[in-house]
This record gives structure tokens, C-alpha cells and sequence, in this order.
């Protein structure tokens, strides 16, 4: 048990002072975060026309 509390703090150590190196540097926004706005999906086009069947084969 106490070599997972270990971890947890060594871990916890890390991971602050990772950030606080990186400072306003960190991105968190994951998918969202490519320089492109969230908001700004692509508006959606019009469906396009379903196409005539093909004819049957003659027999």
C-alpha cells in the first residue's frame, strides 16, 4: 500500500512541476485545440439528389 502512495506523490510531483515549467504553455483543449475555433463547424451542405435507378436487363 505504501509503495502506491509513493507513486501517487512521485507521480503528482512530476506532473506539477511539468506544468508549472510549461506555465500558459499547456493545451488542454484536445480536439478542439488545432487553432481552429470550436464553434466553427462547417455548415452543412445540401443533400445530394438521389440518383434513378438503373434499368432492369431485358430478357
Amino acid at each position: 500500500m505504501w509503495k502506491i502512495a509513493l507513486a501517487f506523490i512521485a507521480f503528482s510531483v512530476v506532473a506539477l512541476y511539468l506544468i508549472m515549467v510549461a506555465g500558459d504553455k499547456v493545451d488542454m483543449q484536445g480536439e478542439a485545440g488545432h487553432g481552429v475555433p470550436s464553434s466553427s463547424a462547417p455548415a452543412a451542405s445540401a443533400p445530394t439528389p438521389a440518383t434513378a435507378p438503373a434499368p432492369a436487363a431485358a430478357k
